[in-house]
């Protein structure tokens, strides 16, 4: 393969470079991590090795091809209009795809990319205001006051709670949740988080209290269902494998779905179906910790669910999930755990089973 080039407009860290060997000169400024992975985009294979998070398996080591990245790099510019001169912010780790997807669209669209380190509060202390960045949601969490320095969010990693989703309401930032994995190339579906982000597509502005909108797909993406009920995402353009998901959804197109939760976490208790994602989603209206539902084995149910909440025990909180109406029988906990620390992957994603394996005897 020929070697990767890089839009004229594209500038990192306030600077314009003649050549690729320039570039790389200055990336060694700025860490290891931007540096090597672009010296291996510059190089002459067709592919990027790349280090799945983790969240839902062991992680590992997968190749994508580089001119499928330069498509979802254009398609994000597509769907979210962001052209040639568009200023973005880089607070990710470049470990990770969602960090070195953030290089390769500045370099493949002409961006103006600033590179900061990725802690959890990187607005802070800024003066200058970019029209696009990337965050996981406790940088989110810990930038609302200052986030008005962005003007387009996309938010990925983790699921934003509801109070994250409230206090987002009146900004002027319009934040969108991401749905999407490594072996995608990050993002495949895009969906508004709050009430001034319209989408590509005729999806118009809501409110927090109308019903939430759905994930749409970006361009050349196409969805269906096994039987099973979970996604299988078709996207040529960045994927040759149509890729068939563990995630369990409500189809409403081929271009749009409602995420209902993972088809590995569904809990069947005493019969019934339960879906843990779905039930957390209720209790976050009253845990402000963090906290996960399981199921785990019992001889008369045949898994029983229990919340574990991180943090010290509380036994305020217990009562009012015991008592939470929005809760069907068989949704509420048959036990409650708390548990100091959540064991995290390197992208501080909980690893469930592992914190699972703290309380619980083996």
């Amino acid at each position: 393969m020929k070697k990767n080039t890089f839009h004229k407009s594209f500038q990192l860290n306030g600077e314009s470079f003649s050549s690729e060997e320039e570039l790389l000169s200055f990336s060694k400024r700025i860490n290891n991590s931007v540096f090597s992975f672009l010296s291996d985009w510059f190089n002459t294979e067709d592919f990027i090795i790349v280090q799945t998070s983790g969240s839902t398996g062991r992680p590992k080591p997968i190749p994508l091809k580089k001119e499928f990245m330069k498509n979802s790099a254009e398609a994000t510019g597509t769907f979210f209009g962001l052209k040639e001169n568009t200023t973005a912010l880089l607070c990710l780790s470049t470990d990770y795809i969602a960090g070195k997807m953030m290089l390769v669209r500045a370099l493949t669209l002409g961006w103006k990319l600033d590179v900061v380190e990725a802690i959890s509060n990187p607005l802070e202390g800024m003066d200058k205001v970019y029209d696009f960045s990337a965050m996981v949601p406790m940088q989110l969490q810990n930038s609302l006051k200052d986030l008005h320095k962005v003007k387009k969010l996309i938010v990925g990693g983790g699921v934003v709670s509801n109070d994250l989703i409230s206090a987002i309401q009146n900004l002027s930032t319009q934040v969108f949740a991401t749905y999407g994995m490594t072996e995608t190339i990050t993002h495949i579906a895009v969906k508004s988080l709050n009430n001034c982000a319209p989408l590509r597509g005729g999806m118009t502005k809501q409110s927090i209290d109308n019903e939430t909108p759905h994930y749409k797909t970006l361009p050349n993406v196409y969805l269906s269902q096994d039987n099973r009920n979970c996604l299988i995402i078709d996207a040529p353009k960045v994927s040759e494998e149509r890729i068939v998901t563990n995630d369990v959804v409500h189809l409403i197109s081929e271009t749009e779905f409602e995420w209902l939760g993972r088809y590995d976490n569904v809990i069947n208790s005493g019969g019934v179906k339960l879906h843990p994602e779905k039930i957390e989603e209720k209790l976050s209206k009253i845990i402000s910790n963090r906290f996960f539902v399981a199921g785990v084995p019992d001889q008369k149910l045949g898994e029983k669910l229990i919340l574990v909440i991180e943090g010290e025990k509380d036994s305020v909180i217990s009562n009012k999930v015991r008592n939470l109406n929005e809760l069907s029988k068989y949704e509420t906990p048959k036990e409650i755990y708390f548990v100091e620390e959540f064991v995290e992957t390197e992208t501080k994603k909980i690893q469930r089973k592992k914190t699972l394996a703290k309380i619980l005897p083996h």
